[in-house]
């Protein structure tokens, strides 16, 4: 078994259980890619001809002195009521060929676990220290700051928008003066000459000022 399993999973560490524990063969301890442990499993493999009724009680106690999270009896002969591999009082159950398929699974599960737990530690703790930023003279500060800076861009944009139509204004006013004063020349050359067919427009197309 020991050696099935180190095969397998090579990133796990697999611990013999000493002679002081009785029923137990060895405890993998579960371990990511990054070499963490992240939880235990007890293994204990029986070939008897008859399922044992008090393995199952012996292999729990194992597991809680050893500190497993889970674990695994595998045997040649299933319980009366089952006829595959599945969970019994707390304990897996499986055959010697279910044993790699079982421990991918559960493995998985202890991942899962695992990356759940680590995502809520000390949850409290940082909801606290983010209040506490977010109430700190420090924050205030900062945010006033770029309060500030937002402000003072919006400001120079209405400036610059105020200056450039005061400018399109006066351009307006002597446009229409250029324009007021073509007017005048062009009705007195018209009074002089008679002639209405003298192109005197500023623009391409007629203005109502022209």
């Amino acid at each position: 078994m020991e050696e099935l399993l180190s095969t397998a999973f090579p990133f796990d560490r697999i611990e013999e259980v000493g002679k002081g524990v009785r029923g137990a063969d060895c405890v993998q301890v579960v371990r990511n890619n990054l070499g963490a442990e992240c939880g235990r499993i007890i293994w204990e493999s029986k070939r008897a001809e008859n399922f044992g009724g008090e393995w199952i009680e012996k292999l729990k106690a194992d597991m809680r002195s050893l500190g497993a999270d889970v674990a695994i009896l595998v045997t040649r002969r299933y319980p009366k009521d089952m006829d595959c591999f599945g969970e019994k009082d707390g304990v897996w159950i499986c055959s010697f060929s279910e044993a790699k398929a079982l421990a991918s699974v559960l493995r998985d599960g202890i991942f899962r676990i695992y990356n759940a737990s680590k995502s809520q530690e000390n949850k409290g703790d940082k909801m606290n220290m983010l209040y506490g930023y977010l109430t700190s003279p420090e924050f205030a500060e900062q945010w006033k700051a770029i309060r500030e800076g937002f402000l003072s861009m919006k400001m120079s944009i209405q400036k610059e928008r105020d200056a450039m139509e005061r400018l399109w204004k006066a351009r307006e006013k002597q446009l229409e003066k250029v324009l007021l004063n073509a007017t005048h020349i062009r009705g007195s050359i018209d009074g002089i000459s008679g002639l209405e067919n003298v192109d005197l427009n500023l623009l391409d197309y007629d203005d109502p000022l022209l």
